[in-house]
C-alpha cells in the first residue's frame, strides 16, 4: 500500500480528508501513543501487539519508533524525552512539541493501551484485506483484457498475506494431550528368572518390554491371588491385580500373550489331571448315594409295617445326607478369556473364589458395560479386586456364596478401547477405572529388527518350570499365606504414604484422579507381595518382605503412575481438560477466530448448558496458550451490564487442534 509522504497536518482537516480512505482510527492511534508516553506498562502492552506498521498516519509511526527507541535504552518516554529523541527536524514534521502534549491530554487512561493497540492491529489487517481486494479486481480485469499469464499463481500470492496465520505476540501453545515421555517397564526389578525371560521374549518378538513386563505381574497374580495376602501397617492387601496394556494392532500382542500365559495353561492341565481321579470318585460315590436314597424311598413307600417304613425312611435320610456331602467339584480352572459378569461370578464360586481373565483383547469391558444385558454390571470386578465376599441370589438358580472373591485381569487391548472407557460413566463413578494398572507403551512398528535374537531354550524352560511349580504349590494350599514387611520396609511404606498424600490436593498432579491415586500405595504393596513370592518360589516365602523388594515394587509403581496419568488423559478422565479439548476442537473445526462464552455454549449444546459450564475449560485453554482474553473496551459512561469477555484464538489452532 502506498502511503502519503510525511507532512505537518491539521488534525481536523486531516481527519476529514481521510474519512473516506482505507479503514483506520486516528483517535485510537493517539490513545496508544499517549498511553505509551504516560506508562512503561503501556509501552509493553502495545509492543506485544504492534510493530509500528499498523499506524495509518505516517507521523504516528515516527513517534512510535522514537518511543520504542527510548524504551529499548531504558530511558523515560515522556513528551520531553520523545521530542529530544526526534530532534528539531523530525519533531516539526510530526506536529511539534505541542502535538506530543496534546496526545497526553487526550489519553483516557494508560490502562486502555492494550485495547486500542488490538484495535489498530485489526484495522491494519482490514486495510490489507481491502488492498488485496483491489489487487484481485485488477487481476480480474487484466484477465478480461487477455492477460491470463499464471492468473491462479498471482491470486494465490495476493491472498497469502491475508490467509497466513499471524502468531505474532502469541506463545507456543502447550498441547492439551499430555506430551509425556513415558518410562519403559523396569524389567530388572523383577526376579531374575522372570526378568530374563520377559526381556528375551520382548527381543524375540520385537515388542515393547512393557507388554511382557505387565503380563509377568499378571501371571504372578494368577498364582498368588486368593492364596497370598500382604500385611501392611494397619491394613492388608490381596495379591490379585488388574493390568491393562493399550497397544495398537500389528504389535504381536497375541504372540507375547500366548508365550507369557503358556505355563498357566500347562499348570491348569496338570491340576485337572491330578484332580480327575478324585472328581471321578466323588461322582461315583454320589451316584451310589443317589441310588441308595432312591431305593430306600421306594422301600419306605411300599412298606406296610410302620416300623419297617420308619427304618427305610431313616436309610433314605442317611443317603440324602451323604448325597449332600458329596458335591462333585468343578475341574480346576485358573483363567477365562471371555466371560460375562454372571459366568465369572459362577466360576469364582466353583473355583474357591479365585479366577483370572486373561485376554489379548478388551472384550471384558464392553461386556461389563452392558453389551448383552443392556446395563453396566461389573460388581464382580469391584468385589473381586478387593477380595470381598459375595452372595448372589438369582431366580431359578441356587444361591452362590463366595467368602472371598479374587479376580485378576491381564488384558491387552487397543488404545481406542481404553479411550472408550469414558463412554460408560459408571466405570469411573463406581471406582473401576481407579483399580486398573495401565500401560500405554510406544509401538515399535517401523523400527523392528528382522533378525532378532531368539530365546535360549534353557531360559524358556526355567520360566515355564518355575511358574508352573509356583502355581501348583500355591493352588494346593488350604489356608492363605500372610506376608509381613521388615521394619525397614514398613518405614518405606509409610514414606510412600507421606509423599503421595499431598499430591491429591487441588492443583497437584493427582488431584484430578483421586480414584486411582488413592489406590496407588495399595497397588505398590500388592506388587511387593508378588515380587516376594516370585523370589521365594521354592517355598521360603514366610520370610519378611525386605526394603530392597519394596524399593523394586515402588519403581514399578512409579512406572504405572506415569502411565496411569497418560491413560487418564486418553480416557478424558479430567473433566476440565476434556472440556478444554472439546472447545479447542470446535475452534479448529469451525475456524473460529473470536468468540464469547455464550457463543461456545450455543455451539456445543448439550455438553454445556450455561455460560458457567464453560469457565473451567476456558481457563485451561487460556493457561495453555490456545486462547487469550481480549481487553474490555472503555465504558462509555452510565450504568449497565459490563460487556461479555471476548476470546481470541491462537492462529495455529486450526492446524494443531484435533477433531
Amino acid at each position: 500500500m502506498t502511503k502519503p509522504p510525511l507532512r505537518v497536518v491539521d488534525d481536523r482537516q486531516d481527519d476529514q480528508s481521510l474519512s473516506q480512505a482505507l479503514p483506520h482510527d486516528l483517535g485510537a492511534e493517539r490513545q496508544v501513543l499517549g498511553a505509551m508516553m504516560l506508562s512503561a506498562r503501556a509501552v509493553a502492552d502495545a509492543r506485544d501487539v504492534l510493530d509500528g506498521s499498523e499506524f495509518y498516519r505516517p507521523a504516528h509511526q515516527v513517534i512510535w519508533q522514537a518511543i520504542c527507541d527510548l524504551a529499548d535504552r531504558g530511558d523515560p518516554c515522556e513528551p520531553t524525552a520523545v521530542a529530544a529523541e526526534l530532534g528539531p527536524r523530525r519533531l516539526g514534521k510530526v506536529g511539534g512539541g505541542p502535538y506530543l502534549h496534546t496526545l497526553i491530554q487526550d489519553t483516557v487512561s494508560s490502562t486502555q493501551a492494550a485495547y486500542y493497540a488490538r484495535r489498530l492491529a485489526d484495522l491494519a489487517y482490514a486495510r490489507t484485506v481491502a488492498t488485496t481486494g483491489i489487487r484481485l479486481t485488477q487481476l480480474g480485469h487484466q484477465a478480461a483484457d487477455g492477460d491470463t499469464t499464471d492468473l491462479r499463481g498471482a491470486v494465490t500470492s495476493a491472498v497469502q498475506e491475508i490467509t497466513a496465520p499471524d502468531a505474532r505476540g502469541w506463545p507456543t501453545p502447550t498441547p492439551l494431550e499430555a506430551a509425556r515421555i513415558l518410562p519403559t517397564f523396569p524389567l530388572p526389578m523383577l526376579p531374575d528368572w522372570l526378568a530374563e525371560y520377559a526381556a528375551r521374549l520382548a527381543e524375540q518378538t520385537q515388542t515393547p518390554p512393557d507388554l511382557a513386563g505387565c503380563l509377568a505381574l499378571a501371571v504372578l497374580a494368577v498364582a498368588a491371588g486368593g492364596k497370598v495376602w500382604v500385611q501392611a501397617r494397619g491394613w492388608h492387601e490381596p495379591t490379585n491385580i488388574f493390568t491393562v496394556i493399550a497397544l495398537g494392532p500389528g504389535n504381536r500382542k497375541s504372540e507375547v500373550f500366548a508365550a507369557m500365559t503358556g505355563p498357566i495353561r500347562a499348570a491348569e492341565a496338570m491340576l485337572r489331571e491330578q484332580a480327575q481321579p478324585y472328581i471321578t470318585d466323588i461322582a461315583m460315590q454320589r451316584r451310589v448315594a443317589e441310588a441308595d436314597m432312591e431305593k430306600a424311598e421306594k422301600a419306605a413307600i411300599n412298606a406296610i409295617d410302620a416300623v419297617v417304613r420308619e427304618q427305610h425312611l431313616a436309610d433314605a435320610r442317611i443317603a440324602a445326607e451323604r448325597l449332600q456331602e458329596l458335591q462333585v467339584p468343578a475341574e480346576p480352572r485358573l483363567f477365562s478369556d471371555d466371560a460375562t459378569p454372571e459366568i465369572l461370578t459362577s466360576q469364582l464360586a466353583q473355583q474357591g473364589g479365585r479366577m483370572a481373565v486373561l485376554s489379548p483383547e478388551g472384550e471384558i469391558f464392553s461386556i461389563a458395560a452392558g453389551r448383552y444385558s443392556g446395563a453396566p454390571n461389573f460388581a464382580v470386578l469391584k468385589h473381586g479386586h478387593a477380595g470381598e465376599g459375595m452372595r448372589i441370589d438369582r431366580v431359578g438358580r441356587p444361591s452362590e456364596i463366595i467368602e472371598s472373591a479374587h479376580v485378576t485381569l491381564g488384558i491387552c487391548t487397543q488404545p481406542d478401547v481404553l479411550a472408550g472407557l469414558a463412554d460408560t460413566p459408571q466405570f469411573r463413578g463406581q471406582g473401576l477405572l481407579g483399580r486398573i494398572l495401565y500401560a500405554v507403551p510406544a509401538s515399535l512398528l517401523g523400527y523392528r529388527d528382522a533378525s532378532p535374537e531368539l530365546i535360549p531354550p534353557h531360559v524358556a524352560q526355567t520360566y515355564a518350570d518355575t511358574l508352573t511349580s509356583l502355581i501348583t504349590r500355591l493352588h494346593d494350599r488350604d489356608e492363605p499365606i500372610s506376608l509381613n514387611f521388615s521394619d525397614s520396609a514398613i518405614a518405606a511404606v509409610q514414606e510412600l504414604l507421606r509423599e503421595t498424600e499431598p499430591r491429591y490436593r487441588p492443583g497437584n498432579d493427582l488431584a484430578h484422579m483421586p480414584d486411582w491415586g488413592g489406590k496407588y500405595p495399595g497397588a505398590v504393596v500388592r506388587i511387593a507381595g508378588l515380587l516376594h513370592i516370585a523370589q521365594h518360589h521354592h517355598g521360603t516365602w514366610a520370610r519378611p518382605i525386605t526394603a530392597e523388594t519394596f524399593a523394586c515394587a515402588r519403581q514399578i509403581g512409579d512406572y504405572f503412575l506415569a502411565h496411569a496419568q497418560a491413560a487418564y488423559d486418553l480416557i478424558g478422565a479430567d473433566p476440565d481438560l476434556a472440556d478444554a479439548r472439546a472447545l479447542r476442537d470446535w475452534i479448529a473445526r469451525t475456524g473460529t477466530h473470536r468468540f464469547t462464552a455464550r457463543d461456545a455454549v450455543q455451539a456445543l449444546r448439550p455438553r454445556f448448558r450455561k455460560v458457567a459450564d464453560v469457565d473451567a475449560g476456558l481457563r485451561v485453554l487460556e493457561t495453555h496458550g490456545w486462547i487469550r482474553r481480549l481487553p474490555v473496551p472503555p465504558r462509555s459512561g452510565g450504568a449497565g451490564r459490563a460487556p461479555a469477555a471476548t476470546y481470541e484464538t491462537h492462529p495455529n489452532t486450526a492446524s494443531e487442534g484435533t477433531s
